[in-house]
């Protein structure tokens, strides 16, 4: 952020288990909690939109074939496997 526009804040309450998940998995990656929290808040959203893109699209063109579906597993899949190698 640059100087003079702070980031806001937020104050939340969650369940003993996630708060320890959420350290351990900050200290995992090294960075802080914020950082951590802040990338799992971005990729949820990201996940939120995706699924309203499909389902609009759906809307519009009836649902997905299993071939389709089939098909965007064995992408995500590779991407997965490509971004953890």
């Amino acid at each position: 952020m640059p100087r003079g526009e702070p980031s806001p804040k937020l104050a939340i309450t969650v369940d003993p288990e996630v708060h320890h998940g959420v350290l351990a998995a900050a200290a995992a990656e090294g960075v802080s909690v914020s950082a951590w929290m802040t990338e799992a808040a971005r990729h949820a959203l990201k996940l939120r939109d995706g699924l309203a893109a499909v389902a609009e699209w759906e809307a519009e063109h009836g649902p997905l074939t299993a071939e389709e579906l089939a098909a965007a597993r064995r992408r995500a899949a590779a991407d997965h496997d490509r971004r953890s190698a």
